[in-house]
């Protein structure tokens, strides 16, 4: 049975239940000599290339399926539809950063990589839908992966983990929960990027003008809505933030 903390002793100022480790170094050169690098960069690619074939071979499937030309009647199924493809994507990730986190992080999104960087978690070494303009694309892309990396944030917590041993083994669960409830929200709007590895790769196999138009929405919205999230646990949920006096949670 788990040894409770005694709260009172932690209320009075006693010997606290985790504290915090000094954030990684900017540039940390020593890790290039490590296998442990790049056993976390295969893992990495693994985990994207199988992330980007099974859900790229969805939404392709589905489009096979939906297309009258194609299948004619049989197109009035309707295919897997916009659910599927969401819980194609949210499976997905669940289950790869279920496999991957113990070695790589599991972050399987460079989104998630620059905001645990921006928060100093690790080192630098370690198209539109018609009816919707570039700025809302832009700020659905913001907030889709707002969510997502917050979510991230908080499923990983290092703190949380030593208080609930059961976290770190059901945190892949609300990260997968995040991918699919913002690809339920979005894919009306800009097909749901959040991931700029994902939608540099459905660039890539479609390859023409419209492909390309608008990518960068997909790339400067996701690092945008990361960068936020990592601010926002930083300096408002964690109180990292030097010099903001009495506003500075004494937890």
């Amino acid at each position: 049975m788990r040894k409770e903390v005694d709260v009172s002793t932690l209320e009075a100022g006693g010997a606290r239940d985790y504290i915090d480790p000094p954030p990684a170094p900017l540039v940390d050169v020593d890790e290039l000599g490590k296998w442990s690098l790049y056993r976390a960069l295969i893992a990495e690619f693994v985990a994207t290339l199988l992330f980007l074939y099974v859900t790229v071979a969805t939404v392709i499937g589905y489009k096979h399926q939906t297309d009258a030309a194609v299948n004619g009647a049989d197109a009035a199924c309707g295919g897997v539809g916009v659910l599927g493809i969401a819980w194609a994507f949210g499976g997905m990730i669940f289950i790869l950063v279920y496999c991957t986190a113990g070695v790589s992080g599991g972050h399987i999104n460079p989104a998630v990589t620059l905001g645990l960087f921006l928060a100093r978690k690790l080192s630098l070494v370690r198209t539109l839908a018609a009816g919707y303009s570039t700025g809302t694309g832009l700020a659905a892309e913001i907030i889709g992966t707002f969510v997502l990396v917050y979510t991230v944030f908080s499923a990983t917590d290092p703190k949380r983990n030593a208080r609930d041993s059961h976290v770190p083994v059901l945190a892949p669960l609300p990260i997968g929960f995040a991918v699919f409830m913002v690809h339920l929200a979005t894919i009306p709007i800009t097909g749901t990027g959040i991931n700029p590895a994902r939608s540099l790769g459905a660039a890539v196999i479609y390859n023409n003008n419209k492909a390309w138009n608008d990518q960068w929405i997909f790339w400067v919205g996701p690092f945008i809505g990361a960068a936020i999230a990592a601010l926002y646990h930083q300096i408002i949920l964690r109180a990292s933030a030097r010099g903001y006096g009495s506003f500075r949670s004494n937890a």
